[in-house]
């Protein structure tokens, strides 16, 4: 049974786990009804981050334009155009074993693609979910729901893994910028 978490909570991730090396990282939303002429496109991606809550390099920061990180322990499995069916929209697969010892965490985010042109924010997204599971059997470790807190945001920090005395966490985050894309790369310190 999966533990199902509130914005803020954080739990462990391989200390109730022992021998959990690979991870899936799903994430999944809905578009509410929606007359704005253009179609959603929702982006998951990583930022590889050190200890300074920034990344080391641009390469550090994995989504559609650069699904695999340097180290093989970050793979993003593809841009899902348009959100549609059941199930994950886009998911990241994550090697905690192959994590470089200078990354201290890996925070997970939602952006709107063209969200500014398009008119459009996550006011007009529900069922927006972050899931984590052991590749290995799929079971489903770690869930949250994000709920409808966001009105005017077009970019999400959903959730991050971060190192602790040696074993991996998880954080439930839920936490909107402004300004897309653009706003999260600078938030992380990545060079746009």
């Amino acid at each position: 049974m999966a533990i199902s978490l509130f914005k803020g909570q954080k739990v462990d991730l391989t200390k109730g786990n022992p021998g959990l090396s690979r991870i899936l990282v799903g994430l999944g939303w809905d578009v509410n009804k929606y007359d704005g002429g253009a179609s959603f496109d929702l982006d998951a991606a990583a930022f590889v981050l050190g200890s300074n809550g920034k990344v080391l390099s641009d390469s550090d920061f994995v989504f559609y334009n650069n699904l695999k990180h340097s180290s093989g322990a970050v793979q993003h499995m593809g841009d899902n155009l348009t959100g549609a069916g059941d199930g994950d929209d886009e998911q990241i697969k994550i090697d905690l074993s192959k994590i470089p010892s200078n990354v201290e965490k890996i925070a997970f985010t939602v952006t709107i693609h063209e969200a500014e042109e398009r008119k459009q924010n996550f006011g007009q997204v529900s069922n927006a979910y972050i899931r984590i599971m052991d590749e290995a059997n799929n079971k489903e470790l770690i869930r949250y729901d994000l709920g409808e807190d966001f009105s005017i945001e077009t970019a999400v920090v959903v959730g991050e893994i971060y190192r602790n005395a040696g074993e991996w966490k998880f954080n439930a985050i839920g936490s909107g910028f402004k300004g897309g894309l653009r706003a999260l790369c600078l938030n992380f310190g990545v060079n746009v």
